[in-house]
């Protein structure tokens, strides 16, 4: 674990981003589309946790960036290619673009200045979407992954972003995923090895205070 000194130096806010994973009406929402894991997303503090994240990083200058997983009404471009994709296609909300299921969910607000990266296809936020040149292009060194679900889509946004040269922060309280036992289990055992794994508390309390001048 980072001293708070490590951890301000880190979370520069200009040269952070936030982002959100799959936080949208039809993943943890109140009608979602997989209801175990937006119980668990509720229960747990995760979704409440982002969006005091959210609202400290408006406050604070921080880029936010919503990642948002949907997918066509006629299903064109989406994955067929492993069982996960195929479940999907037979449960009874559907993530379809421009419906309510893709809208970000409350409580989490979205500012003008949030950017919101739609993906048609795969399991990671940032492979084969706009994410990495949005990040590159905004001075980005490091990126605060949040959200859902701590079984796919959270590792696989940390392993690329690792592997594309920012480093990766994780507070744990703010992700989720099933059984809930798993989600500790995973930040232990595979993101601790190349995050920086934190809480919310610490982040927020590395953005209010004050840094040492020159």
């Amino acid at each position: 674990m980072p001293s708070y000194e490590q951890l301000r130096e880190i979370l520069d806010p200009a040269t952070t981003v936030l982002m959100t994973v799959e936080c949208q009406q039809g993943v943890v929402g109140t009608e979602s589309a997989l209801p175990e894991l937006a119980d668990e997303a509720r229960s747990s503090g995760a979704l409440v946790n982002v969006a005091r994240l959210v609202a400290a990083a408006h406050l604070g200058g921080v880029q936010v960036l919503h990642a948002v997983a949907e997918r066509r009404p006629d299903g064109r471009g989406a994955n067929r290619n492993a069982r996960l994709f195929r479940a999907a296609e037979r449960l009874p909300v559907q993530q379809l673009s421009g419906t309510t299921a893709v809208r970000i969910a409350p409580p989490i607000e979205v500012a003008e200045e949030d950017f919101v990266v739609r993906r048609l296809h795969g399991l990671s936020p940032i492979a084969g979407t706009d994410v990495d040149a949005l990040l590159r292009n905004v001075g980005c060194r490091t990126l605060i992954v949040t959200g859902v679900s701590a079984n796919v889509a959270i590792p696989n946004a940390v392993f690329d972003a690792v592997n594309l040269g920012y480093t990766a922060v994780v507070p744990a309280d703010a992700i989720a995923g099933v059984p809930a036992d798993y989600t500790p289990a995973m930040v232990r055992n595979t993101l601790a090895l190349v995050a920086t794994v934190t809480t919310t508390e610490e982040v927020l309390g590395a953005w209010k205070r004050p840094r040492r001048a020159g």
